[in-house]
């Protein structure tokens, strides 16, 4: 086990959340004093999903070198690590005895981390280039994986109609996807990308990320957690804490270790995607409690993040921050 003393211990890993977690804080401040308004959020995050984030995880993925990935074990480790969580978070469901529609809610709260935003923001600021390189291929597939876990999960507890084929219709439009797909493309044929293209991504992690982090923060309405119960502290508890340890235990028994451990402990321990929220709510589900276990696990994982991380670097388990 390598030394580190305290201080310089919560110091390194205050370097990886405090940039990520900064903003949202910021985005919470500028919406209180009135300086961002609704229509802004809205704005940025429809450029954001269709445009900035597939065109950032285009460039990510086609700077992959496929070959020196190891067999790329810790993409397996963290779509395993989703479905134990997924397995356990049910189980656990069925023990405390929640009701049909509170238990998928629990169940998704506890498996969908906000990947393509929070996580790939952690991964920048831990790594920079390289780590958003190696996050790029865990989001796409864990991003597939969610919404596909996710539906399965609403319709058995909800009652919904959506078809496996409307869902595939909707996965092979989604433009996050196809921006990794035709970065993967791009790698695998080693087609070089123009030299511009790396002034693009600089700007677009260093300007764009911060940007939608403050959206994301001026999104967040406090006053929701007045009506959270325990079940909202539960999803919070199964979300920063439970699926992230078995997600990085899983990852460690495969023999994934260093920055790709890294990768795979940030991603999986991002606050809930407010898609989950959305999905909820088109459920036909409480979207109350959906939207009180978004704005804690976003809250409480300023905390989380910050010392599981530095639990990781004292353990020896993680790469420090570059």
């Amino acid at each position: 086990m390598p030394e580190f003393d305290l201080p310089q211990l919560i110091l390194t890993a205050l370097s990886v959340s405090l940039p990520t977690f900064g903003w949202v804080v910021l985005g919470m401040v500028l919406r209180r004093l009135g300086w961002l308004q609704q229509r802004y959020i809205d704005a940025v995050s429809r450029f954001a999903f269709n445009a900035a984030l597939p065109l950032l995880l285009f460039m990510s993925a086609a700077g992959v070198d496929f070959a020196a990935l190891g067999g790329a074990t810790y993409l397996l480790a963290a779509v395993i690590g989703t479905l134990l969580t997924l397995a356990c978070a049910w189980l656990y469901g069925r023990w405390r005895d929640f009701a049909r529609p509170t238990l998928g809610l629990f169940v998704q709260a506890s498996f969908r981390s906000n990947l393509a935003i929070v996580g790939f923001a952690l991964c920048h600021a831990a790594y920079g280039a390289e780590g958003l390189s190696l996050a790029a291929l865990p989001v796409a597939l864990l991003t597939a994986l969610y919404n596909i876990l996710a539906v399965w999960v609403l319709q058995v507890t909800h009652g919904g109609s959506r078809s496996l084929l409307g869902l595939l219709r909707s996965m092979a439009i989604n433009p996050l996807l196809l921006g990794i797909s035709a970065g993967v493309i791009v790698a695998l044929a080693g087609w070089p990308l123009p030299a511009f293209t790396l002034v693009l991504k600089q700007g677009l992690s260093q300007l764009f990320l911060p940007l939608m982090l403050v959206c994301i923060g001026g999104a967040l309405r406090i006053s929701v957690l007045r009506t959270a119960g325990s079940v909202t502290w539960e999803a919070t508890c199964w979300r920063l804490m439970v699926g992230p340890t078995l997600g990085v235990a899983v990852a460690v028994m495969m023999g994934v270790e260093g920055m790709q451990l890294g990768v795979v402990f940030l991603l999986l321990s991002a606050p809930v995607a407010a898609a989950s929220f959305i999905m909820v709510v088109a459920a036909r589900g409480d979207g109350t409690l959906a939207a009180n276990i978004v704005v804690l696990t976003t809250l409480m994982s300023i905390v989380t993040v910050t010392l599981g991380f530095a639990l990781l670097i004292l353990a020896g388990l993680v790469a420090a921050p570059i």
